[in-house]
């Protein structure tokens, strides 16, 4: 655990407890702006915010608005919380739609529910929600910076789709869908709370940069967790991605000194879409045999530590205590 500049750990509940106020206020935000003219829509949106999940996005958000604001975050931080997490929660009703999943966080998800047709409109809805909170700080720089990423999330979503049940998708691809999926949205993330907090460009970008950096090490743990993690602890089947026809690059790595046999049997599951003929444990040994998971985490680490550096240039506080902690439970997390 990285101890900061004055030696004091946070676990995770210390950092929470540092916005727990403003969290308080984004999910009443989140409750109050889910309500559509339409009951599926807005049935939707609390199951979604029912079912929990780390607010990590908001939380983000939240501390670097305080981090460059002396400890203070005003209202155009809740309302851009509410409007991040209402952001995920499309792509979630997307990617769930899109990956034909059956659980998300330990329940099922709004498409087993709902049916697919619903949820994509739900989804739209969700987008087009958090767009119209964030007109109302009328500020283009916030637009700028939402409408970029929401382009960005799309295109991945694209570019993942097709290369779904292909075995050649190299580390570069990985790490593109990595940057474009997650990274980008913790960046835009950082950088509106900096903006809410009236920081100059070069302080928003800095905190850009740094998370940045730490939602790439979220998104590859994510991918090794997939593969490592209890079916309970992450609420979902282990080995999803494989099963959907989606290479991650623990595999990646792996299948670079895989035999010909070994790949054939990657090649049927992808096929298949399933672990019938080919076990789920037969894929995690090839994982350990040819070091995927350890080569991931190492990049995740690295992630992590470039994070660490930027967060150390800022002054030391309760609050740069914190997002230095962030970095630890990222990478240490087990769901």
């Amino acid at each position: 655990m990285n101890l900061g500049k004055l030696g004091q750990a946070l676990t995770a509940r210390e950092i929470f407890d540092l916005v727990q106020d403003d969290l308080r206020l984004v999910e009443k935000k989140i409750t109050a702006e889910s309500v559509a003219s339409v009951d599926a829509v807005t049935a939707i949106g609390q199951y979604l915010q029912s079912a929990g999940g780390k607010r990590l996005r908001p939380a983000l958000l939240l501390l670097s608005a305080k981090l460059v604001g002396q400890g203070e975050s005003g209202p155009g931080a809740i309302q851009l919380g509410a409007v991040v997490e209402l952001l995920h929660a499309a792509t979630l009703v997307h990617d769930d739609v899109i990956d034909a999943a059956e659980t998300r966080r330990g329940r099922p998800s709004s498409n087993v529910k709902w049916g697919n047709h619903t949820c994509v409109l739900a989804g739209d809805w969700l987008y087009m929600q958090a767009f119209q909170i964030a007109l109302r700080e009328r500020n283009f720089a916030i637009l700028d910076l939402l409408i970029g990423l929401t382009q960005l999330m799309v295109e991945g979503e694209l570019l993942q789709l097709e290369r779904i049940g292909r075995i050649d998708v190299t580390e570069a691809d990985c790490m593109e869908l990595v940057d474009r999926k997650t990274a980008r949205l913790f960046s835009v993330c950082a950088q509106l709370g900096a903006l809410t907090a009236n920081a100059g460009n070069g302080i928003q970008e800095k905190l850009g940069d740094f998370a940045w950096n730490l939602g790439m090490a979220f998104q590859l743990v994510d991918d090794v967790l997939d593969f490592t993690a209890r079916e309970k602890t992450l609420g979902k089947p282990v080995g999803g991605d494989l099963r959907e026809g989606k290479i991650t690059l623990p595999l990646v790595y792996a299948l670079e000194r895989a035999t010909a046999g070994e790949q054939r049997q990657v090649e049927t599951i992808l096929a298949e879409r399933s672990y019938q003929h080919v076990p789920f444990a037969q894929i995690l040994s090839l994982l350990e045999r040819y070091s995927g998971i350890e080569r991931v985490k190492d990049r995740a680490q690295t992630f992590t530590e470039k994070a660490r550096q930027i967060m150390n240039e800022f002054p030391e506080s309760p609050y740069q205590r914190a997002l230095l902690a962030v970095t630890d439970l990222v990478t240490e997390r087990d769901h």
